[in-house]
């Protein structure tokens, strides 16, 4: 089957890696231009060219992906498979592939349409999640569905553990799919609308923690933010990114101001939430430091105790 393969970051590399090993390799992968990376804003090739490139598969970018219509038809791909690229595809580019274009989600469709599925599973401290492969429609994620399959949550969970075991079971998912597809015995079964729930594009301000909310969303916010776009506080005009910390029941009846900056347990910072429990906070990075465990950054900072944080 003469596929092309759309997708740019790490999510899609696993796949497209999968599919390459299993003897599925894309005569051409598309992926977004390359970006200014780091306070030095290096020019960065994306994840999927890096991987297109060590298997010597020639590699498209396009500004415009809905401007490539008459490209993508020279080219006369049987099927698009799609993992994270990034752009809409317009119809009438959906329409060119004799078996349309396929999607690795990493939800269990119609739940968690959009971008930021993986990270929403995680703040809402779900026990479950999956994968769907589905044909791509004109409306967002919600073509008819292909494949599913479901996984548990573990508790602890972070958006890049979770990432990588969710590429892996797409990939699985995919290349189970493809020679039933190519045989006419692949079965598509449509979503139910009145499911479907929606996520959305991640801000950099997204990160802001609210003190006032509770420790366990706190504590899963860092786990679902982390790298991207990371969870942070502010103390004397300096940001500080918690990159991780647990939930840490108040033993008692004492209450301090939300957001109080206290000594726990064998000397480690707790944070006073908006249900009266604590986040004990174990790794943290003031803004233009490494990022440091709690206790060393103590010793330098004996001053953060008793902060009240913003």
């Amino acid at each position: 089957m003469k596929t092309i393969f759309l997708g740019t970051p790490d999510f899609g590399a696993i796949i497209l890696e999968r599919l390459i090993k299993s003897g599925n390799k894309p005569f051409l992968v598309i992926t977004e231009v390359d970006k200014p990376i780091g306070r030095k804003q290096i020019m960065t090739p994306s994840p999927v060219k890096v991987l297109a490139g060590k298997y010597d598969i020639p590699v498209a970018q396009p500004d415009k992906i809905s401007d490539w219509n008459l490209e993508i038809k020279n080219l006369k791909p049987d099927l698009g498979i799609i993992a994270a690229y990034g752009q809409i595809l317009p119809k009438d580019i959906l329409d060119i592939p004799q078996y349309g274009f396929l999607n690795v989600h990493p939800s269990l469709l119609p739940k968690y349409r959009g971008p930021s599925p993986i990270q929403t599973a995680i703040l809402k401290g779900d026990k479950k999640t999956g994968v769907s492969i589905i044909r791509i429609s004109e409306k967002m994620d919600a073509g008819p569905i292909l494949s599913q399959k479901e996984m548990e949550l573990n508790q602890g969970e972070t958006f890049l553990s979770l990432h990588d075991k969710l590429a892996e079971v797409g990939a699985e998912l995919l290349l189970d799919i493809l020679p039933k597809l190519s045989k006419g015995k692949a079965y598509f079964i449509n979503q139910e609308e009145k499911e479907a729930t929606y996520t959305k594009i991640l801000k950099r301000e997204d990160g802001k923690i609210d003190w006032q909310l509770p420790a366990k969303n706190i504590e899963r916010q860092i786990r679902a933010f982390d790298p991207w776009p990371g969870s942070y506080t502010v103390w004397e005009n300096r940001k500080i990114k918690i990159k991780k910390a647990r939930l840490f029941r108040n033993p008692g009846n004492a209450k301090y101001p939300v957001g109080k900056v206290l000594v726990v347990l064998d000397n480690e910072i707790g944070i006073q939430c908006g249900d009266g429990d604590f986040l004990a906070v174990e790794v943290l990075q003031l803004e233009g430091k490494k990022e440091i465990k709690a206790d060393d950054f103590l010793r330098g900072y004996n001053d953060f105790i008793g902060a009240i944080l913003e």
